[in-house]
């Protein structure tokens, strides 16, 4: 493929960060403009060592017949690459809180290193998985190569430029303090740029699918895309005090904004950290069992008692606070109901093991996933009991939360994520 296009693009937007970095009204804006510039740099000269520039008829010709697989390469080693960091970045924040010694100011204290830790476990461990097994399962259950041809690798690099400039932008004290949505208002149009380029790709190979049948798997993981881009343009509507300056002022104020960020944090993980992820358990527990969804019928189900109830789930976040009582018990209510759909979805992965127990004692791909829908069930009962008035009286501002977000982000999204990847190695 030639990527002369792409070259110039890439190279016109580095001279561009360039320029923002020299005009730049605030110094933490100039660094990041430089940093940019210098990601965008090594894009271009990777871009030039891959372009052809033999005549048109005797360019090499790029095979697509096949499924696409190549980017999900890069995604799959892009997600062990971010899964080590954020582990990692963990261990050093756990050691800070410790011995406080460790921390090292300004730029490698608790108050920055935290983020880039939330964000680099489910952004870019998370992220990278998500993208990666949804190219891999769209193009399986449609049969058709992912739509767009390029654009899937705008997404996968794209998705890493971003990251790359939240994790930097931490380190430098560049936020907007919400959590989960860190990034200042630049960063958070480039991602919307990539996202919508994602929806762009997942949505076109359905539509060219020549399966009639859209697979559940992929209602999840669509759930997934579409709602994380209603959320994050929300919650991020800004307006930049300068457009070459760092700093942004949120759209909202008082109890509204706070109202808004749960709103948007409280359903990043129910689609980011649960829908997506329960995408990748309809496909590769059938796939590694080698036995059918135990019911179709309560699949179904599952997501649309999901998505409905999910999404009003957030309010539980501001229990005792300046938050409208009524508010508060309507987190709740919808917390408290969302426990049976949650655990009809984990009776689901579990009873898909009808007929195919002992792969348990024998199969350890099935091992981690069979952990991974046991703490998504756990989880999935703590959350909501954890959401009752009485019981958050007692929980929250405690470890226990901590320990919560835990359980899902580690032991269900972790797990399932392992299982998937030991899954797809061999196969790619």
């Amino acid at each position: 493929m030639n990527y002369t296009t792409e070259t110039m693009v890439v190279a016109v937007a580095a001279f561009l960060a360039l320029l923002g970095a020299a005009f730049a009204h605030d110094h933490l804006f100039a660094v990041h403009m430089g940093i940019l510039c210098f990601c965008l740099v090594v894009g271009t000269v990777l871009l030039v060592r891959n372009v052809d520039f033999a005549p048109a008829d005797q360019r090499r010709k790029v095979d697509v017949s096949g499924y696409f697989d190549e980017v999900i390469r890069y995604g799959l080693i892009a997600t062990v690459f971010w899964g080590v960091v954020g582990f990692l970045v963990g261990v050093v924040i756990a050691l800070q809180l410790a011995f406080p010694d460790l921390n090292i100011a300004p730029y490698l204290n608790f108050g920055r290193l935290r983020p880039v830790h939330t964000s680099a476990v489910i952004f870019a461990f998370g992220g990278n998985a998500l993208i990666m097994t949804s190219f891999y399962v769209v193009q399986r259950t449609c049969r058709a190569r992912l739509f767009g041809g390029s654009l899937a690798w705008f997404v996968f690099w794209g998705y890493q430029l971003f990251i790359v400039m939240a994790a930097t932008g931490y380190v430098l004290g560049i936020t907007q303090a919400r959590e989960y949505a860190e990034p200042e208002w630049y960063v958070d149009l480039w991602l919307t740029i990539v996202w919508v380029a994602y929806l762009a790709v997942y949505l076109g190979t359905i539509l060219k699918r020549k399966e009639p049948h859209i697979y559940v798997a992929n209602w999840f993981y669509l759930g997934f895309i579409v709602t994380i881009a209603l959320l994050h343009v929300v919650n991020n509507l800004a307006v930049p005090a300068s457009f070459l300056g760092s700093k942004s002022y949120s759209l909202f104020s008082g109890v509204q904004d706070a109202l808004t960020q749960w709103w948007y944090g409280h359903n990043a993980v129910g689609f980011f950290l649960t829908a997506g992820f329960l995408g990748m358990m309809y496909y590769f527990v059938p796939k590694q069992a080698n036995r059918p969804v135990y019911s179709y019928r309560l699949s179904i189900i599952h997501f649309w008692a999901l998505i409905f109830m999910y999404i009003w789930a957030g309010p539980h976040h501001l229990h005792y606070t300046a938050l409208p009582d009524w508010a508060q018990t309507l987190g709740m209510v919808f917390s408290v109901m969302l426990w049976m759909p949650s655990w009809g979805g984990m009776i689901n992965g579990l009873m898909t093991l009808s007929g195919a127990w002992d792969k348990i004692r024998t199969d350890p791909i099935i091992r981690m996933m069979i952990v991974a829908i046991a703490f998504y069930g756990m989880s999935t009962f703590e959350g909501p009991m954890m959401s009752v008035k009485t019981v958050n009286s007692l929980s929250h501002y405690t470890e226990w939360t901590i320990g919560h977000v835990h359980s899902g982000a580690l032991g269900w999204v972790g797990m399932i994520t392992f299982g998937a990847i030991y899954y797809l190695t061999p196969k790619l």
